[in-house]
């Protein structure tokens, strides 16, 4: 938590921990009160007993209820998003206007289900600090890999506290998470879609199909990005935040 003025709440994703969004943080504290939690099983949290979106979403509802905060934007990265919308569904009291930040409300397809089945088998054959090692330069686009491939080596460095268990519980609960774009239909608060032009995660296809279901979208394309638009366009970023959480 840092910095004074209105609350707001950035949630990080999978394979990540609060320090994600450092740089958003210094960015913004000066406005904002900026909370940013470190998801169980990331970072200095433990595991909780339900690790499923919706376990996950009642630890930000906690944090709303012990700062004492009526309402105020949630912002969540990638499984982040998937959180967030799993709080706005059963708190959207809580919520004055909300982000998916490379994320999306569309369920798994099977494909991706395949995929991270394949992820599971080799968390538990190889650990979780080698999985995270090879599947994270993939988050990145072209131009970051060819131009700044020490920003990928500073995230992987970064990633080596993360447990096997963890990441599954992660896994299964992004499989077994259901479709939200009706949280989106039903939105009447103001919703952010940064997205990709190169992430592979979450295709820009995927977002530009449902980009136009809330009520009042802001939407922003991050040009030379992936799936880690944060770290590849930190100042678009930075300002594309600001701009929606003063709105």
């Amino acid at each position: 938590m840092a910095g004074t003025g209105k609350s707001v709440i950035l949630v990080h994703g999978f394979g990540e921990d609060g320090t994600l969004w450092n740089q958003q943080v210094e960015y913004l504290k000066n406005n904002f009160n900026v909370i940013v939690p470190d998801l169980p099983g990331s970072g200095e949290s433990e595991l909780i007993d339900d690790m499923s979106m919706e376990g996950m979403a009642e630890v930000i509802h906690s944090i709303i209820h012990e700062e004492d905060i009526e309402a105020c934007p949630v912002i969540g990265h990638s499984m982040g998003g998937y959180i967030t919308l799993a709080f706005v569904e059963k708190y959207y009291n809580h919520v004055s206007s909300f982000g998916l930040f490379h994320s999306s409300a569309f369920a798994d397809s099977e494909e991706k289900i395949a995929t991270r089945r394949k992820g599971i088998a080799f968390i538990k054959e190889h650990g979780a600090f080698e999985f995270l090692k090879t599947a994270t330069p993939n988050l990145f686009s072209p131009k970051t890999k060819d131009e700044r491939s020490e920003l990928i080596d500073e995230q992987v460095a970064s990633l080596s506290s993360f447990s096997g268990e963890a990441l599954v519980s992660y896994y299964e609960a992004m499989i077994q998470r259901p479709d939200r774009t009706d949280i989106l239909r039903q939105a009447t608060v103001p919703v952010l879609f940064a997205m990709g032009k190169y992430d592979n995660a979450i295709p820009l296809a995927d977002g530009l199909k449902q980009c136009h279901l809330p009520e009042k979208s802001y939407i922003d394309i991050l040009q030379q990005s992936g799936h880690m638009g944060m770290l590849e366009e930190t100042e678009k970023t930075n300002l594309l935040l600001e701009k929606f959480l003063l709105q």
